[in-house]
C-alpha cells in the first residue's frame, strides 16, 4: 500500500481542547501547523514526534483558543502565519484582551499573509484550496486537499454539531449558508478535522447531524 500524500496529526490544546492540526507532506516531511491557539512545549513535543520541519502556520479564525499563541510559535520556528480573511482583523486586535478573560495566552498581530475565497496554500509539495466561510467568524476559512480527500474547517462544523454563532460578528444562516454551498459540494467521501471533537465525513453530517443533515435542512426550508 503506497505512503498517503498527506497526513494529518491532532494536538488538543488549550483547556477548550481545541484541536491543533499538524499536517505534513510525506514526500517532503514539510509541515503546516494550523491553529497553534496555545500549549507550544506540546505542540512542539508532537512535531518532534512525527519528525517533520514546520514550514508554515495556518490560520483557521481569529478567536483565542485558535490565534492566542499563533504569534510566539511563528516566532520561535522562524515561519509565515497565512491566514484566516482579513474580515478577523477584528479578533486578531483583541486577542490580549480575550487571553486575560479566558486565562489563555493571547498576542494581538496580523498574519503575513490574508486569505481570500480561491487562494491555495502550500505545504512541502501539497497545494491545499482556501474557501471563506463566515458564520462563526466573519473572516473564517477551511483547507482542502482534494486528492487526499481531507479537510480542516476550524469551527464551522463538528461531528454532530456546529459552529456557535452567539459571539460577535456571528451570523447562524450564513455559517449554515456556508456549510451548504462550500463544504457540501467538496464530497461525502471527504474526512474533516474539525477544531473541536472527532473526525468526521461529509457525508455522516449531512445523514446525521441535527443541524445540517439533508433532512434537518429540507425541513427547515
Amino acid at each position: 500500500m503506497s505512503e498517503p500524500a498527506l497526513r494529518a496529526m491532532i494536538v488538543p490544546v488549550t483547556a477548550i481542547e481545541q484541536n491543533c492540526t499538524i499536517i505534513w507532506c510525506t514526500r517532503t516531511m514539510k509541515a503546516a501547523v494550523i491553529d497553534p491557539g496555545g500549549d507550544i512545549p506540546r505542540i512542539k513535543a508532537a512535531i518532534a514526534q512525527a519528525g517533520v520541519t514546520v514550514e508554515k502556520v495556518l490560520l483557521t479564525h481569529g478567536h483565542i483558543d485558535h490565534a492566542g499563541e499563533a504569534k510566539p510559535f511563528a516566532d520561535e520556528y522562524d515561519v509565515a502565519i497565512e491566514g484566516p480573511h482579513e474580515d478577523d482583523r477584528f479578533w486578531l486586535a483583541r486577542l490580549g484582551d480575550d487571553g486575560r478573560n479566558w486565562g489563555i495566552r493571547g498576542v494581538p498581530f496580523e498574519p503575513d499573509r490574508w486569505l481570500d475565497d480561491g487562494d491555495t496554500v502550500t505545504v512541502g509539495e501539497l497545494t491545499l484550496d482556501v474557501y471563506h466561510t463566515p458564520g462563526h467568524t466573519a473572516g473564517h476559512v477551511i483547507f482542502h486537499h482534494a486528492p487526499s480527500k481531507f479537510a480542516q474547517v476550524g469551527d464551522v462544523l463538528f461531528q454532530g454539531s456546529v459552529g456557535r454563532t452567539d459571539l460577535p460578528q456571528g451570523d447562524h444562516q450564513q455559517l449554515i449558508r456556508s456549510i451548504v454551498t462550500k463544504l457540501w459540494p467538496l464530497g461525502d467521501d471527504t474526512t474533516f478535522i474539525p477544531g473541536h471533537g472527532k473526525a468526521s465525513t461529509f457525508g455522516h453530517e449531512r445523514q446525521w447531524n441535527m443541524f445540517v443533515s439533508d433532512e434537518a435542512l429540507s425541513a427547515a426550508f
